[in-house]
């Protein structure tokens, strides 16, 4: 037990490069004679991917970024000996270098509120007594012993919760279909598949709290009349899998999964089910198809999942996350859980920040707090001096919300309204080098291949998107096309028969309505303003801005760039790919893209000497 030791070394980043922090701690400590007083743990995710991987020192509280092994030994004799912190390897603050050796000053964390993530990086997730020390299971406890089903399902309901996978569906709603529709048996299930690239909300908290989710599923098996559950996680994530599986043996031992729970009469047990990767198997008839061991393909939803779902029976399925908040709903009450965000999205949302941004990461914030908030004061908005261009939100499926939009407020409606979607979490920071064409583009060659293809507008209509969008990225279209390709995203958007197919025009249809001009410059122009569209572009140095640093020789492949130290370079345009890593590496902003169709005009450049 944890209150046996003087101190903990909580370790995070287990997908970073920290693969030899914990063993190296533990040959040191051992070393040092005090293996029977320091612990080492390897926790969940922290959030903070930017400074990672990070240590954390308790009961102290010290917090070190960047750690390697090799800060091992220096970390041992200063904090765990000597009682004082490592100044090196605390967070700097950015403006002042101010020095910052608690986790709770940093300011990635000042406007966060970890409700779903309260537990990941501070307990040892492959341990059921150190979720039972911070309260685990006991609001299955209280359920068990003192509520009714129909008290619980009233309860979510007054919370407000909201499906936390995409959708946005009322959970109480949900929970209370799922109770009363005919039938004895009845299932709960748990999607941990999160198929949106560069997401990783669920797996963190697989991985960091599986006890959260079995503990909410227990509890909503009990509200709608079900005795058993399974989770449908992704295959790609082995660590998840493998705490979620510990944490399920862990959960029978104690009395908790099985028979007779906690003495009440009521049997609940939960299975864990691989999933094959399959981004259309989010959706939920598609998840239920794969569970059965079909090919995961949605069905036509005039029959609800409540009534019908997995093998015809009722059932309830809701993200890992929507059940994450369950036992704290239940613990702290439905009232301080719908005071939490806005009047119609209340709680909490967990988000991947990710992008063109300082401090991308996990992050968990109430709902209702702006995009500009998120951005730039935990995010630590675009490095380098650059602007935020939009931000994308909801995934492959979702949309594109210009910076001058960047005041509203995240919710599920007002994102919708601007055309875009909660979805999962996804959040991605886009700068002012970001060709927003080819970011449509790129969403719909993932959506293309993702595509189950079983109705015609999904398959036929996204390839046929696609087809357009890589006709402007490469010059070949006309104006008529800007039309055909709005038409054809409505058309998509009305007719498709799943998610997959309704959201997949997203990207599109909001890149056209804030960065239609983009579009026109594409085809009128012949010309990608943001240097990404490579048929488009050329790539020259201006001479009063360069520098000679030969940071762009460096980068380039093609050895396309030449020039003396100090003195302006040149750039062979007969040997150069317009890959653009030269543009992207200058910090200078001496290289300038120009209209491909401009090199012949360009004078003749001399290398200076």
């Amino acid at each position: 037990m944890a209150d046996l030791y003087r101190a903990d070394v909580l370790i995070s980043c287990l997908h970073g490069q920290s693969a030899d922090l914990a063993p190296t701690f533990r040959q040191e400590i051992e070393r040092r004679g005090m293996a029977g007083e320091v612990r080492v743990v390897e926790t969940g995710c922290r959030g903070f991917c930017s400074v990672g991987p990070v240590v954390s020192i308790q009961p102290d509280g010290e917090f070190y970024v960047n750690v390697q092994p090799a800060d091992v030994p220096e970390i041992v004799e200063e904090t765990l000996v000597k009682g004082r912190p490592v100044q090196r390897l605390t967070y700097k603050e950015p403006t002042t270098r101010k020095s910052i050796t608690k986790y709770d000053d940093i300011p990635f964390y000042g406007k966060q509120m970890r409700i779903v993530f309260r537990n990941t990086g501070l307990i040892d997730p492959q341990s059921i007594d150190e979720y039972i020390a911070v309260g685990g299971y006991e609001a299955l406890g209280k359920v068990l012993t003192s509520m009714t089903p129909e008290e619980v399902i009233e309860e979510v309901k007054k919370s407000g919760l909201r499906g936390r996978g995409g959708a946005g569906f009322r959970t109480g709603r949900k929970w209370e279909s799922t109770r009363k529709a005919k039938g004895d048996v009845k299932y709960v299930i748990a999607n941990g598949d999160e198929g949106d690239p560069g997401a990783f909300m669920d797996r963190s908290l697989m991985e960091g709290d599986p006890h959260a989710v079995l503990e909410g599923m227990a509890i909503a098996g009990f509200a709608v009349g079900a005795n058993q559950g399974y989770v449908y996680v992704r295959d790609e994530y082995p660590l998840a899998v493998k705490n979620l599986n510990l944490a399920i043996q862990q959960a029978h031992e104690y009395g908790l999964l099985g028979e007779d729970i906690l003495g009440s009469g009521f049997a609940f047990d939960i299975g864990i089910v691989r999933g094959a990767g399959a981004f259309v198997c989010g959706e939920s008839s598609a998840l239920m198809q794969s569970l059965e061991g079909k090919v995961g393909e949605p069905r036509s939803k005039h029959v609800h999942a409540t009534d019908r779902g997995l093998w015809d029976r009722p059932s309830c399925l809701n993200n890992v996350e929507t059940l994450a908040n369950i036992p704290v709903i239940m613990l702290r009450g439905a009232e301080w859980f719908a005071s939490i965000g806005t009047e119609n999205s209340k709680g909490t949302k967990g988000f991947c920040l990710v992008g063109k941004i300082r401090n991308p990461g996990l992050i968990e914030v109430p709902m209702g707090m702006t995009l500009k908030e998120i951005i730039y004061d935990i995010g630590g908005g675009p490095p380098r001096g650059r602007k935020v261009k939009a931000v994308q939100t909801g995934g492959p499926s979702g949309g594109c919300i210009p910076t001058s939009r960047l005041d509203l407020a995240v919710d599920y409606e007002t994102l919708s309204q601007a055309g875009s979607m909660m979805g999962s979490g996804g959040m991605i920071a886009l700068d002012d080098r970001t060709c927003m064409v080819d970011i449509s583009r790129f969403f719909l060659e993932f959506l293309k291949d993702e595509s189950c293809g079983k109705c015609a507008p999904c398959r036929e209509g996204i390839k046929r998107m696609l087809e357009i969008l890589t006709a402007i990225s490469n010059g070949d279209a006309k104006m008529g096309d800007i039309d055909t390709l709005e038409t054809l995203a409505k058309t998509v958007q009305a007719a498709s028969l799943c998610g997959l197919g309704k959201s997949a025009p997203n990207p599109v249809l909001s890149t056209l309505q804030y960065f239609r001009q983009e579009y026109e410059q594409h085809i009128t122009e012949k010309f990608c303003p943001s240097g990404v569209c490579r048929s488009l572009v050329a790539y020259v140095v201006v001479d009063d801005k360069c520098k000679g640093c030969g940071l762009c020789i460096k980068v380039c492949s093609q050895e396309s760039i030449a020039g003396s130290a100090k003195q302006p370079h040149v750039i062979d345009q007969a040997t150069c790919i317009q890959c653009g890593a030269c543009f992207d590496a200058c910090r200078f902003d001496a290289i300038q893209v120009i209209p491909r169709s401009q090199v012949e005009l360009l004078p003749k450049q001399e290398v200076h000497a």
